[in-house]
């Protein structure tokens, strides 16, 4: 049987903190082997993955705390590995991160910060507490110049102390099996793990991950078409895709994949029923 992990992000309001503990709770019924807090760089919005760790940590889910580089020096990135390790957190993803204007703007690396995600990487590592997740990309970053580009930096966190990497969203197998034989290629042997987005809605999906550089396949698209305006039918669509996609990964050998879940507990949770998880929540 595949294990699952989650992702979820700091709401912005308390209101929100309390529906993400709700959520985090009924999540942690499919005993995921972590659910990841991403990370907002800065004032509140730091504050707010701070909260957000403490939300989920009451549901006693392992968590995954992300920590980026972006637009911080290092004693501020510091300061936060210091207190996730306050927080009892075991495990850090540890990003570039996006520069502000967004993830098409240009990226420049703080003057007083760590220039290089693998810097982080080592940082973290060497703290021996936490386990160190970095990303990857089956259909390379938007802002690499090539496939091969991306090895090199996925080679560079790895030596640099990464135990396993979450991947970008994709939606056809496919490209992730072709990737997965090209870093297995350059000796690269920690897990890579797939990240599954369930299709909750398809137009701001399919925009999100044009602008991730994650393809659509058209027959997906034709899929919902054939949905109309039925909801219920494009939510069971979403399950079944996901479903479809996890099947065939584990025909590759996959072991654990990550579901973002954009704090909706009930459709990644759906997701695990179709795997044979766990059951979907009461109504």
């Amino acid at each position: 049987m595949i294990d699952v992990s989650f992702e979820v992000f700091p709401p912005k309001t308390d209101g929100g903190l309390v529906q993400l503990r709700e959520a985090a709770g009924r999540l942690a019924a499919a005993r995921p082997r972590f659910i990841s807090v991403t990370y907002g760089a800065g004032g509140s919005q730091r504050d707010r993955s701070f909260d957000a760790i403490d939300a989920v940590h009451a549901s006693g889910a392992a968590i995954a705390a992300h920590v980026t580089c972006v637009g911080q020096p290092t004693g501020e990135v510091d300061a936060v590995l210091d207190r996730y390790e306050e927080l009892g957190v075991r495990h850090v993803v540890a990003l570039r991160g996006d520069p502000p204007q967004g993830i098409d703007a240009p990226y420049a690396a703080h003057p007083d910060g760590y220039q290089r995600t693998a810097d982080l990487v080592a940082t973290a590592a060497r703290r021996e507490r936490f386990g160190v997740i970095v990303s990857a990309y089956p259909e390379r970053h938007p802002q690499s110049p090539t496939h091969e580009h991306d090895l090199d930096v996925l080679r560079e966190k790895v030596d640099a102390g990464a135990t396993a990497a979450i991947t970008q969203m994709f939606f056809d197998v496919d490209t992730f099996a072709s990737y997965l034989d090209r870093v297995r290629a350059r000796g690269i042997d920690i897990p890579i793990v797939p990240g599954i987005f369930p299709i909750h809605s398809f137009d701001s999906v399919a925009g999100f991950a044009a602008r991730c550089g994650a393809s659509m396949p058209s027959s997906i698209a034709d899929r919902f078409t054939a949905c109309g305006d039925d909801t219920e039918a494009a939510q069971r669509l979403a399950v079944e895709i996901a479903g479809e996609q996890i099947d065939r990964l584990v025909t590759l050998g996959v072991e654990q994949v990550h579901l973002y879940t954009l704090n909706r507990s009930e459709l990644a949770l759906a997701v695990c029923e179709r795997i044979g998880l766990t059951p979907a929540p009461a109504r």
